[in-house]
């Protein structure tokens, strides 16, 4: 079975991490986690493009 990256239903926002999250299944309080550490300790508004990016090119489950 082939995976394919896609935004999950499971979504706070736009559901970039959950689908993140299932494509590497792990729990997605972790990816969250990351992510938002992740856009802490490099630029603000790095992690956020990324995230908005993220929510545009992905395709919706």
């Amino acid at each position: 079975m082939e995976k394919k990256l896609k935004r999950s239903n499971n979504v706070l926002i736009a559901g970039v991490c959950a689908g993140l999250a299932e494509y590497l299944e792990v729990d997605v309080t972790l990816v969250r986690i990351g992510w938002a550490l992740l856009t802490l300790f490099s630029a603000i508004f790095l992690g956020i493009i990324a995230y908005v990016i993220c929510a545009i090119l992905m395709p919706k489950a």
